[in-house]
């Protein structure tokens, strides 16, 4: 039995801001095939800065969980500071992963970096 810190299991079972921005200006989505993992996440972005962030995680405990604390970590920040956010980042605002969890949190800094390149890639051609 993998143990999980007191953070894991309250991000767990209260997930942070979960759902769907009807109106996202950039949605990215990421999985893995070899755990079954797929995230998905929303984000809101005003004058370069993530104003709301929401996901919708299919998967494990752990996946949850970071998904939960990476939309509390991107949230208020600029786009270039939510590129800084990296899977250890995660792991260490949720006191640590079990190992064999970790890639949990790669998918967590994955999604958010989907997001923005998406966010990216829409606003090249307005400008």
């Amino acid at each position: 039995m993998e143990e999980y810190s007191q953070k894991v299991m309250d991000h767990f079972m209260n997930p942070r801001n979960v759902g769907i921005i009807e109106d996202a200006d950039a949605i990215g989505e990421v999985g893995n095939s070899r755990c079954g993992d797929i995230m998905k996440m929303y984000l809101k972005i005003k004058d370069n800065v993530i104003e709301d962030v929401k996901f919708q995680t299919f998967g494990c405990g752990a996946a949850v969980a970071t998904s939960s604390m990476v939309t509390e970590l991107v949230k208020g920040k600029t786009i270039e500071e939510a590129l800084k956010i990296t899977n250890k980042t995660v792991a260490e605002a949720l006191d640590g992963l079990p190992p064999i969890k970790m890639h949990c949190s790669n998918l967590a800094e994955e999604a958010i970096r989907s997001a923005i390149e998406d966010y990216r890639k829409k606003n090249e051609k307005k400008e």
